[in-house]
Formats: structure tokens, sequence, C-alpha cells
């Protein structure tokens, strides 16, 4: 009996090191899946940031290109102190 449990202890170590093994490359895949979909959300995120600037650059040019009334501008004109609080900051 003894001889069968010291013959079983090399092939229970190996066991559990593969065990192990595949334990790890199974949480590297999970965690290499969520890096590659991370990667690839801050890429469209910057595209979508890319497109909201070119947006607004042309929205000012056509805000820019219509003639404003002329009780606009003088109200533009008297309030120029505060057209910076309807700006929105860009990050």
């Amino acid at each position: 009996m003894n001889e069968l449990a010291a013959n079983t202890g090399p092939l229970f170590n190996y066991g559990v090191l593969a065990i192990l093994i595949l334990v790890a490359f199974i949480v590297w895949f999970f965690v290499n899946r969520a890096s590659v979909r991370a990667s690839e959300q801050i890429q469209l995120l910057e595209a979508l940031l890319e497109e909201q600037k070119k947006q607004t650059l042309l929205l000012r040019r056509i805000a820019d290109a219509q003639p404003a009334p002329a009780s606009a501008q003088q109200e533009t004109e008297e309030n120029g102190q505060r057209d910076f609080i309807r700006l929105i900051p860009e990050r």
C-alpha cells in the first residue's frame, strides 16, 4: 500500500502543475481579451472626438456666415464678457 502511495506522488504533482498551467492560460486569455476590447473602445472614442471637433468647426463657420440681427449684435457687444460661459471645454 505504501508503494502505491509513493508512486502516485510525482504523478499527482504533475497533475496539479498541469491544472495550474491550464488555469493560468484561461486567466491570461480573459485578461488579454479585455485589454484588446478596451483598446478598440479607446480608438472608437478618439475617432468620435475628431468627428465632434469637425462638426463644431462647421457649425462655427455656419454661424459666422449668417448675418445676425441688429438687436442681437448689440446684445453680443454688451455681453462680450459672458461669451466664454457658453463654451464647453474640450478634454
